[in-house]
């Protein structure tokens, strides 16, 4: 780690510049991750970062190791701590940095087989504050070399951590209105496609919607196939040929 300059203070400027380009791009939310914590690696010459986000579909919830630019891949599955375990959820929990001077000395510290590995010594982990200053996961940064992190140093990894939060939040808001908006057009495409079966058939609404079911079902086609074909089917004059449509 570097001490602060001038020219660090442009390359920390860079890196938020890049994370915010991403928060506007069509990445995924594990793009995202990924660029994160190789960019802050890169700008502030620390030997590897990683993020952590917290789990709130679990009960109790866990926070999981999401991204880092220099394990094995096998590494990052199913890595997961409890709330109150490990230095993140400590600093998940009390929402404040925590600096270690030697990560295998702190009885906290979980990921000693890690460190050692990658032979990593000292570390500050911050909070990844949303909104209202919700921490929705830990950002680390590890050194190869014993180091004493600065005020001033904490406070630019805590900016990237905070522009970090707003990325992975906007993408995941994205996402959420994607689905969101795929089952509203695929519940009108229905909505329609009722419309014509209860025309042509005679079929109440109940019986019309039923009858999509069951053929998604038969033909192993989404509800929202089956919508569309009955659709084009009609548009082009051969509702008789739906079912053939559909298989």
């Amino acid at each position: 780690m570097e001490n602060i300059t001038p020219k660090t203070y442009d390359r920390y400027i860079k890196a938020l510049t890049d994370i915010s380009r991403a928060i506007t791009s069509d990445l995924y939310l594990e793009d995202i991750l990924k660029l994160i914590v190789m960019v802050t690696a890169k700008v502030t010459g620390v030997e590897i970062c990683s993020l952590w986000l917290i789990d709130e579909s679990e009960s109790p919830k866990k926070i999981r190791l999401k991204a880092t630019q220099a394990i094995d891949p096998e590494y990052l599955k199913d890595r997961s701590l409890n709330m109150d375990e490990g230095v993140v959820g400590f600093v998940a929990t009390h929402n404040k940095p925590l600096i270690l001077m030697d990560v295998l000395k702190e009885p906290r510290f979980k990921e000693k087989e890690m460190a050692k590995k990658l032979g990593l010594v000292s570390m500050v982990s911050v909070p990844l504050q949303a909104k209202e200053k919700k921490v929705i996961g830990v950002f680390n940064c590890f050194t190869s070399k014993p180091h004493e992190f600065s005020e001033p140093e904490v406070n630019l990894i805590t900016a990237v951590a905070n522009q970090a939060a707003v990325a992975i939040l906007n993408t995941e808001l994205m996402v959420k209105t994607k689905v969101i908006q795929e089952e509203l057009n695929t519940r009108k495409l229905v909505e329609r496609a009722k419309e014509i079966l209860m025309r042509q058939r005679n079929m109440n609404g109940d019986d019309a919607f039923r009858w999509i079911q069951k053929r998604s079902m038969d033909s192993r086609k989404s509800m929202r196939d089956v919508a569309e074909a009955i659709l084009l089917s009609e548009e082009l004059g051969y509702y008789s040929s739906i079912p053939h449509a559909l298989k």
